[in-house]
């Protein structure tokens, strides 16, 4: 399944806008919103959720699971587990 963060990322990596992405995927900015809003995997209606995935997929966005490998070539990034325990608010873990 996908997070609501990892689609901002996918969105920053495209450097699109919640209105861009809602367009590419058929579905309503406020859908986009919500899913966004999702503390984990993103919750609401299989079919939009489908769609936004196949919009990414469209796009170039590869969306990696949890443990998963990475089965394409290219730059991106990725959250180590241990960063969400120990992230502070700066690039350098502090403030």
């Amino acid at each position: 399944m996908i997070t609501g963060a990892q689609m901002k990322a996918a969105r920053a990596l495209l450097g699109i806008g919640q209105k861009d992405l809602a367009g590419m995927a058929g579905v309503s900015v406020p859908t986009i919103q919500r899913m966004e809003a999702s503390e984990a995997n993103v919750r609401g209606v299989v079919e939009s959720l489908m769609r936004v995935i196949d919009a990414f997929d469209r796009a170039g966005i590869e969306l990696i699971g949890e443990g998963a490998r990475s089965a394409g070539a290219g730059r991106g990034v990725r959250l180590k587990e241990t960063a969400t325990s120990s992230a502070g608010g700066g690039p350098d873990g502090r403030d």
